[in-house]
């Protein structure tokens, strides 16, 4: 099996059950550290206690080992040698080869709700012999209340952070009954955090999943939801300036021509990040990200562009029509370059009706449609008045 789920979830404790429940021997190795030397001294022992004891081999970061070290493990799979239960936070569907993953079977596992990370501080506050039940510590709701939130959802962080805090709490004199204690306050505990902290894997899925939801915010005309993710990768150390290219990206594929002004404004945040950094230059990637959310959507010239790139790549090299070749020598104009061609500015309102510029052997297409919505609305009808003149005026070609 795979177990895939965010730090601190209780993969490795899930193994160690997984083995203990079935009466196995348990190997925990990390892909960090092991190589296939490693693997292969698991297999010895396992194959030595095979017909007696099962062996779960538990691979922590799985994903951390290249192609030909995860095809290791499937011959001893196959044959039942080891029981194999690997661990990641990235996705296995990206970080797992395919014949691996078709071998296991993938659990998700999700981050810990407050109530659950509550009962853990609990259960760690009253055991006294793996936990610190003999220190008598004394919470204070606030304190209490930001351990949780700063676990974000990680049970080794929260047991972390308690133990550290323990250390500090100042003592409190006895309790009701004789007995020592401590007392850890809102400051104390303050202290311990430090900066908040919010997950975010620089290379992994949650990164991408941020930014996806970023993007998705500012296409869905919501600006609330976009600052928040914006503010959510920025508090976990995302470079703004990755953030501010990919807002040049949202600006022309989800807004386009329906407010040109949102890919001017994007392009401007960077220059003032780049100039003035942190945190004034957040501030201006802020105002692009909101003027996008609340901008007039089209996606008319980036669907256009992947349909003409299509035909680019599958109508192969036609040949630019002679009419529309330049002719800066006599030879040229000879043989028939630029004849024909009529010059827009020459023309009634500078557009030649009825002028053609496909390829001869290429059938006209029409790529960009404009959406009903902010300037490409404009546009969209100077469009249609064009193509009703081209309808009533052919194109000449005999000069």
């Amino acid at each position: 099996m795979i177990l895939w789920g965010p730090p601190g979830t209780g993969k490795t404790t899930l193994a160690g059950l997984v083995a203990s429940g079935g009466n196995a021997e348990f190997v925990s190795l990390s892909a960090v550290l092991a190589g296939i030397k490693d693997i292969r001294a698991v297999v010895e022992q396992a194959r030595a206690l095979r017909g007696t004891r099962d062996t779960v081999l538990f691979l922590d970061e799985v994903h951390r080992f290249n192609k030909s070290q995860q095809d290791t493990f499937l011959p001893y799979v196959e044959d039942g040698t080891l029981i194999f239960v690997g661990a990641t936070t990235e996705n296995p569907s990206f970080e797992v080869n395919n014949a691996l993953l078709s071998r296991a079977r993938v659990y998700v596992l999700k981050s810990l709700q407050a109530a659950d990370l509550d009962r853990l501080l609990e259960r760690a506050l009253r055991d006294s012999e793996r936990g610190l039940g003999a220190l008598n510590l004394q919470i204070d709701p606030q304190a209490r209340e930001l351990l949780l939130n700063a676990a974000d959802g990680d049970a080794r962080r929260l047991l972390n952070l308690l133990e550290t805090a323990a250390d500090l709490a100042d003592p409190a004199g006895t309790d009701a009954v004789g007995s020592s204690a401590r007392r850890l306050d809102l400051d104390t505990t303050r202290a311990v955090i430090g900066s908040t902290y919010v997950r975010f894997d620089k290379g992994g899925e949650n990164f991408y999943d941020q930014i996806s939801a970023l993007h998705k915010s500012v296409r869905g005309s919501d600006p609330d939801a976009s600052l928040y993710w914006l503010c959510r990768m920025l508090a976990g150390g995302c470079d703004p300036l990755y953030i501010a290219r990919r807002a040049l990206r949202m600006a022309s594929e989800d807004i386009g021509n329906a407010d040109p002004r949102a890919l001017t404004l994007a392009l401007e945040a960077c220059a003032v990040y780049e100039r003035l950094g942190s945190p004034e230059g957040e501030l201006a990637i802020a105002q692009a990200i909101v003027f996008m959310a609340c901008a007039a959507k089209s996606n008319a010239v980036y669907t256009a562009y992947k349909a003409a790139s299509a035909d680019a790549g599958a109508l192969g090299s036609l040949e630019v029509p002679l009419h529309l070749r330049n002719a800066p020598t006599k030879l040229m104009k000879e043989i028939g370059y630029g004849k024909g061609y009529r010059y827009a500015h020459d023309e009634p309102d500078a557009y030649a009706a009825g002028e053609r510029y496909f390829p001869d052997d290429m059938p006209d297409r029409r790529y960009y449609n404009p959406a009903p919505r902010g300037l490409e609305i404009k546009i969209g009808e100077a469009l249609e008045a064009r193509r009703a003149r081209d309808r009533g005026k052919p194109a000449p070609r005999d000069s």
